[in-house]
């Protein structure tokens, strides 16, 4: 990879070079500065601390989000490579766990798993104030932003509670862990459509793929219908304007290894920008990197309730981007009509 600093081979860039690249590139976004420094956003924000302005604080989650409910309205926002969640909203219901905790409201809802929330930062520029955190790699797994309305001395009194005593500016990260490719065996092709066919929830179906040693991707390769549909691969974008031209309540999944962010509710305005499209809502944002999609499946889930009928989009390494759901209510029979108008692929 190609980068702004020379560095020995082999090495990666020190915190004064890191510092003296940020300072040359005041309007660059951190994660688009960091892909073209060849180094993590971790890396980046860690080179800035200072104990005052950027401050590490501790990652564990339930200190973390009692002090997020204290926090008022705010924005949430949870990415991966192709796809940026933002929501406007407060952090309401949490719910602990050791392996996956959740908070439930009607605007932030969130499935968040502990163990990817590994180093987290308290983030003061000017006005503007956000909590940060990282996974081991250093890639963003949530982020914080405060708004107008939002309680600043709740965030001071955030920063104090949760300051830990290293306030170094290195960080220790390790390498980032391989999007797994899509694993099928089509020997076992009639049991999975069985066990698909009598599921009753659709948290069993990750649970079948793993007991078959499949996985998400490759299960929908082989299934065939009625479970699996390939689309083209702007099908997204069609279901997407769909939703909004016949206000269609939707579920909008967004996320990464640490955290899963989700949007309930209507859509409105579609733009494509450049390479990204957008949702660009009152209270909801979707940015997503149009080009990195390279696969579009329409997802029959059978559940005690009735279908889950998702649309979901895959990038080239068979990486999830994002879920598409119908919100269950008295209109779950348009989005399913309307899915299945949905253009197929090759």
């Amino acid at each position: 990879m190609s980068t702004l600093l020379e560095t020995p081979q082999g090495t990666s860039p020190s915190p004064h070079a890191l510092r003296e690249a940020i300072a040359a590139n005041p309007k660059k976004r951190a994660r688009d500065l960091a892909d073209s420094l060849g180094v993590t956003e971790a890396a980046l924000v860690a080179a800035e601390v200072d104990g005052q302005q950027i401050v590490r604080i501790d990652p564990a989650l339930d200190p973390l989000f009692a002090h997020f409910q204290a926090l008022g309205p705010v924005l949430a926002l949870t990415r991966n490579d192709s796809a940026v969640h933002e929501r406007d909203g407060s952090y309401l219901e949490y719910h602990s766990g050791p392996h996956a905790s959740m908070v439930l409201g009607p605007d932030i809802d969130l499935r968040m798993f502990p163990r990817h929330w590994v180093h987290a930062f308290a983030v003061t520029r000017g006005e503007r104030r956000s909590v940060q955190v990282f996974d081991a790699a250093g890639d963003a797994v949530h982020k914080v932003h405060l708004r107008e309305a939002s309680d600043v001395a709740a965030f001071g009194q955030l920063v104090e509670a949760l300051r830990l005593p290293d306030q170094g500016d290195a960080i220790t990260l390790t390498g980032r862990e391989p999007v797994e490719a899509a694993k099928a065996d089509a020997a076992r092709v009639d049991f999975l459509r069985k066990e698909w066919a009598a599921m009753t929830d659709t948290h069993q179906f990750l649970r079948l793929t793993s007991k078959l040693k499949m996985n998400r991707l490759g299960a929908y390769r082989i299934v065939g219908e009625p479970h699996a549909r390939l689309l083209t691969t702007d099908a997204l974008e069609t279901a997407l304007r769909n939703a909004a031209e016949q206000a269609i309540e939707v579920m909008l999944f967004v996320g990464n290894r640490g955290c899963i962010q989700i949007h309930g509710g209507l859509v409105h305005r579609i733009e494509p920008m450049g390479p990204w499209l957008n949702v660009l809502d009152p209270g909801f944002n979707l940015h997503l990197r149009a080009d990195h999609v390279a696969e579009v499946w329409l997802v029959n889930k059978p559940t005690r309730h009735g279908t889950a009928l998702s649309v979901e989009a895959f990038d080239k390494d068979g990486g999830l981007i994002l879920q598409l759901f119908g919100k269950r209510n008295p209109d779950t029979a348009r989005w399913e009509a309307m899915a299945e108008t949905l253009p197929r692929g090759a």
